[in-house]
Parts: structure tokens; C-alpha cells; sequence
């Protein structure tokens, strides 16, 4: 898979991936990540990418100029046809629906944005798929970037090394990920519950089961109502 994420700010996105399974995953060659500065196809002799909104109004827009050159460039990079994400907050809500929806694409294009938001006629233009993390603004759409790469990459196969991993975290099925304990057994009178002691695996699968709706059903119901 490629990742393409378009930014003003491609060292601090380039530099968070750099890390941990996401990292991993670029050094094995599981993914190829590419961060793009959008500057760079600025026609303004100061690289300049945003102006005042028309109609008046606080912050300021980022101009379609810039965008539509960088996408068609970075395109043209690579023969695989590219899914266009755009980082918004007024987007479909991210879930993890849409991750495994992403991690069979080819080849995406992440456009992530900063400022007042976005001259329309990127949308109208480019006709991206628009995706926001949740219901809060940010300073710009790298954090948003980072969030739905990383969401992304961990469902590539190898990536994980663990298939069973993916398969059974939170909202791999709409329900929350049951409790996990490790070593010691008793930790400030707190205890590892007897069911995980006794090497009934079949009992400890119908235990976590049961946590797992136990957890959803107090904290998200709300997912009971997805399918």
C-alpha cells in the first residue's frame, strides 16, 4: 500500500510515523508513507497557500491552487489509482468500518489542511472522501492524518504479526475489547479474576465474551445500533 498525506507540515507528520508499529511497518516495506509539502506548489513567490475568506470573516482559507497541483502531481507519481481523503470536521466520523474499508485500498491520498478551513471548490474538484476524527476542532488536519494512518496500518496483514491481535481489539466487531491482566496476580488488593487462573480456555473465552458486552453495553450502546 501507498499513503500519500499532502500537508504544510510534511517533518512533523513524517516525523510521528517514524515510531512504534507504524514505523515498523515502513521499514519492512509493509507500507510506503510519502508526506508532501503543499508549499511547494505555491505560484506565490512566498509560498503563501492561504487568503481572507470572500464575504468577509475570521481566519483565513486555504487557496484551491496549491491543493489541486500538489494532488495532481503526487498522482501522477505512482500508476495506482488514488482513494482522496480530505481531513475535516466536516466529515463522516471516523470507526473501524471505514479503517478496514481503507486498508484494502491500493493507494490513498490524504489531504490535511490548517487555517480557517478549505476553499470549496477543493471538494467540488476533487471530490474526496471526507473524514473527520470526531465532534472538536484542531489546529490543522495532520493530527487527523496521523490518527486514521495509524488506525490504518495496524489492519495491513504483517503489520500486526498477530492476526488474532486485530481481530480482537475494540470495534473490531462493534463491541468494546474486554479487560486484560498480566502479572502480578495481586496488586494493591486488587486481584486477577479466578477465571483467567484456571487453564479452562473455553470458560476464559465465554468470560471475555461476556466483558466485552458487559463493557459495551455500559459505556458505547450506542454501537449496539451499528452494523
Amino acid at each position: 500500500m501507498r499513503i500519500d498525506i499532502l500537508t504544510l507540515f510534511p517533518k512533523q507528520v513524517d516525523a510521528f510515523l517514524g515510531y512504534s508499529i507504524v514505523g515498523r511497518a515502513r521499514e519492512s516495506g509493509l507500507v510506503n508513507i510519502v508526506c508532501t509539502d503543499i508549499r511547494d506548489f505555491s505560484e506565490d513567490k512566498h509560498r503563501k497557500v492561504d487568503d481572507k475568506p470572500f464575504g468577509g470573516g475570521p481566519g483565513m482559507v486555504m487557496c484551491p491552487q496549491p491543493v489541486f497541483d500538489a494532488v495532481e502531481s503526487v498522482e501522477g507519481l505512482d500508476s495506482r489509482q488514488a482513494t482522496r481523503i480530505l481531513l475535516t470536521p466536516q466529515g463522516s466520523v471516523l470507526n473501524q468500518k471505514m479503517v478496514r474499508e481503507f486498508a484494502f485500498r491500493d493507494r490513498l491520498l490524504l489531504i490535511a489542511g490548517h487555517y480557517e478551513g478549505f476553499d470549496e471548490r477543493i471538494r467540488d474538484g476533487l471530490h474526496p472522501i471526507e473524514v473527520s476524527i470526531g465532534d472538536y476542532v484542531l489546529s490543522g488536519g495532520e493530527s487527523a492524518a496521523v490518527v486514521l494512518v495509524d488506525s490504518i496500518v495496524r489492519m495491513i496483514p504483517g503489520v500486526l504479526g498477530d492476526s488474532d491481535s486485530v481481530e480482537e481489539e475494540s470495534f473490531s466487531e462493534n463491541m468494546l475489547e474486554y479487560p486484560h491482566y498480566t502479572r502480578p496476580r495481586e496488586f494493591r488488593g486488587m486481584s486477577v479474576p479466578d477465571v483467567l487462573l484456571n487453564g479452562n480456555h473455553a470458560r476464559i473465552e465465554e468470560w471475555r465474551g461476556e466483558q466485552s458486552l458487559r463493557r459495551t453495553r455500559e459505556r458505547r450502546p450506542d454501537l449496539f445500533g451499528e452494523s
